[in-house]
């Protein structure tokens, strides 16, 4: 499905002509207030859910044939009406009015013009409780698979360039000063790492949504001999809900899909920030594709990091949408409340946003010039392979606690006399500490610094490349769980 075929604007939508249709007019004498009615109508987001609401037309409408509520001919002409109702919708031919509402009252509207008193037999069984707890678990499930998509196309971006600069030295940081060099293959493939632990917990939602509330109707189940699990398997659901208040009552399916749109939001901001100090004139570490990049307006030398730096704002949407949801969750009675309307606009606002934003960074990524020559001079500076020299000194027998004061005593005398750890004549090594030996220079280069650290999990190029093969093995697998394959 493609949210995107059914978009409406809610300036396109116009007061149908003749009575409003509604729902649940049926013990009102008069109608509602324009107040009401402007401040309830929702059809101008939950629009999108056209399809998916049908498929579930679709499958009630079989469950009422075999309950004996449709006869054969009625099924056949249900069907073919919710068809072409749907190739209406999708070419815009039919449109919501402000007076439908929502989007289940414009498609029985739809029905109606078809089929007649016919078209309103689906009703049966069923309540717009139990189909929006439906409507939304199927476009989440649906739209969560294309995320990952998307996902994958940025682990990609990020893996095929860090098997280029697998043996690239960079200067690893903490606290944003240099700490010890690393791969920057290494560095890269951290961030692959964070989102495959997101795809991971995407596909682990994706369980426990897969549970489908058609059937409950408006809180209690129904009376007719209705077969919510045939429903559910049509709907490509693992089960029906075993619980109908829950089912109608719950969201916590949306507000856990937030919280991992929330995460992917985090990470994302991450690279972004990281990003836009690589391609920084105080690091130049990277230079953007021009395709990736925008100038300034008044700075004609600009090129500016628009990219990263939208998805590190955008990350703030994410968050914020999660946090709304939650508050609005927070203090419900059980089961439906009109509250539950604020559950849609947050959902489909995060996946719009990843949508937007993920091919745009995959694409970043993808085309960034690495400077090598930059990082390499650089990966040693800041006595970056003091941790080296100390542990080198553990090795021979030293406490760990001594050797780092002896190299917290040379990197001193370097700073004092301005020269770097390798610069030191093998005279003043020993005058630093005892054991500070000429042999310790063979740990003062950023190749054997790298190479040397080889436990599992750690920055030499072999380990690295280590990543990529149980990387690539992973990226597989969420690609095809994503086809449905």
């Amino acid at each position: 499905m493609v949210a995107e075929d059914f978009a409406v604007e809610i300036e396109e939508l116009t007061v149908s002509d003749g009575k409003p249709m509604r729902l649940w007019g049926g013990r009102f004498e008069g109608g509602p207030a324009d107040a009401l009615t402007r401040l309830s109508v929702s059809v101008h987001f939950d629009w999108r859910l056209v399809p998916y609401d049908l498929a579930a037309s679709r499958a009630h409408a079989r469950v009422l044939h075999k309950a004996g509520l449709l006869t054969k001919d009625e099924l056949e002409r249900m069907i073919g009406a919710i068809d072409d109702l749907e190739r209406a919708c999708k070419s815009g031919e039919f449109r919501p009015t402000v007076a439908d509402e929502d989007v289940h009252t414009a498609l029985e509207r739809g029905l109606l013009e078809r089929l007649g008193a016919l078209g309103g037999k689906l009703r049966a069984g069923r309540s717009r409780n139990d189909q929006i707890a439906t409507d939304l678990r199927l476009y989440l499930r649906d739209h969560a698979r294309t995320i990952v998509f998307r996902l994958v196309e940025l682990e990609t971006a990020l893996m095929a360039q860090a098997e280029q600069h697998a043996e690239t030295a960079a200067p690893g940081m903490t606290h944003l000063q240099h700490a010890q060099p690393v791969s920057f293959g290494h560095q890269l493939l951290a961030h692959v790492h964070a989102f495959a632990r997101d795809i991971d917990r995407i596909t682990d939602w994706d369980k426990r949504a897969a549970v489908s509330p058609l059937g409950a109707g408006a809180l209690a189940g129904s009376s007719l001999p209705l077969d919510p699990e045939a429903v559910a398997d049509e709907l490509g659901f693992s089960s029906a809900a075993p619980n109908s208040m829950d089912a109608v009552a719950e969201r916590d399916f949306a507000a856990e899909f937030l919280f991992d749109a929330a995460m992917i939001g985090m990470h994302l901001s991450r690279l972004g920030e990281e990003i836009v100090l690589w391609a920084s004139q105080e690091f130049r570490w990277i230079e953007m594709d021009d395709a990736y990049s925008t100038g300034s307006s008044i700075m004609p030398q600009k090129k500016n990091p628009d990219v990263a730096e939208l998805a590190r704002g955008k990350s703030g949407r994410l968050i914020g949408n999660l946090m709304s949801l939650l508050t609005v969750l927070k203090g419900l009675p059980l089961t439906y409340n009109r509250d539950l309307q604020e559950d849609k606009e947050p959902v489909f606002d995060s996946v719009d946003t990843l949508l937007l934003v993920l091919p745009a960074m995959a694409g970043l990524v993808a085309t960034m010039r690495v400077n090598t020559a930059r990082l390499q001079a650089t990966a040693s500076d800041g006595f970056a392979l003091a941790t080296d020299l100390a542990e080198l000194l553990v090795r021979k027998g030293v406490a760990f606690r001594e050797a780092h004061e002896a190299v917290g005593h040379l990197v001193v005398y370097c700073q004092v006399n301005d020269v770097e750890l390798g610069d030191v004549s093998d005279e003043d090594l020993l005058k630093v500490s005892p054991h500070l030996t000429p042999d310790v220079r063979d740990v003062l280069n950023v190749p054997g610094a790298l190479a040397a650290r080889k436990a599992p999990g750690g920055t030499a190029p072999d380990r690295v490349r280590d990543q990529l093969v149980a990387l690539r093995e992973a990226v597989d697998a969420q690609a095809a769980w994503a086809a449905g394959s």
